[in-house]
């Protein structure tokens, strides 16, 4: 049994991964840490300040905004208690933190906390070793909802990374072909992104050949995913030495 903090408790996804441990007999949330503890069901402690925490457990797992992550970490290196972090937004100076951090006490981070994304990652590498070297042209098309406010996505460069990384990072990514006027080069890498409706997450990786396509695709269809993620890898994480861990260990 793995007993979970769950930082960010009453926010929608602190919510969803609540619901998945209730029905997970190998994870259990023991205690909640929310600014507001404004519902009453979750079935376990809500603090509104994490210092009066008290509650023993195994690991954290947060999902809360970037402000509040800085006392998360004081709180997890005084408790030593290992962290999945699921915030996004971070400075340049938080992400620095993070990494310290990670040198006392056991941190996992990832840009997308789906099981099926990270699998994706590593599928990817093995398809682009066989197609690149044989003249397929990568292209990555991202669809999200119209609220989103990045674009690319995380996700999308991070697949697009997982490739490039196979080859020295020669390939160039491109955003944008309508102010140039010119073929496609040999080491470009198309990323586009479509933004509309209330789409979760929808990822393409197109591998385009002579007379031929392999289209590898990852949908989403709600965020539940991204809770089924965290928990399993607080399941992971929990009794780890420190340091700095991703989703592409946990699969």
């Amino acid at each position: 049994m793995t007993k979970i903090i769950m930082h960010g408790c009453n926010g929608k996804m602190g919510q969803v991964i609540t619901g998945i441990c209730n029905s997970d007999p190998n994870a259990e949330i023991v205690a909640g840490i929310d600014i507001a503890d404004n519902i009453s069901t979750n079935g376990y402690p809500v603090f509104t300040n994490i210092d009066d925490c008290n509650v023993d457990a195994d690991v954290v797992i947060d999902f809360s905004s970037a402000k509040a992550v800085d006392k998360l970490l004081d709180f997890c290196e005084k408790k030593q208690l290992p962290l999945v972090l699921c915030s996004t937004g971070l400075s340049e100076e938080q992400i620095a933190r993070v990494n310290e951090h990670s040198k006392k006490v056991a941190v996992l981070r990832s840009a997308n906390m789906s099981l099926g994304v990270n699998t994706l990652l590593k599928v990817l590498k093995d398809v682009a070793k066989v197609l690149v070297p044989a003249g397929f042209d990568v292209e990555i098309v991202e669809k999200h909802h119209n609220q989103k406010l990045d674009a690319p996505s995380g996700t999308a460069l991070a697949l697009a990374d997982s490739i490039n990384e196979e080859f020295n990072n020669e390939f160039e990514y491109v955003y944008d072909r309508s102010q140039v006027r010119q073929k496609r080069g040999a080491k470009e890498m198309g990323i586009s992104a479509v933004r509309g409706g209330n789409i979760v997450g929808d990822h393409e990786v197109l591998f385009c050949g002579t007379d031929e396509v392999i289209t590898i695709q990852h949908t989403a269809y709600s965020k539940a995913i991204f809770a089924k993620g965290a928990v399993e890898a607080a399941k992971f994480l929990k009794g780890k030495e420190a340091g700095l861990y991703d989703m592409s260990q946990v699969v």
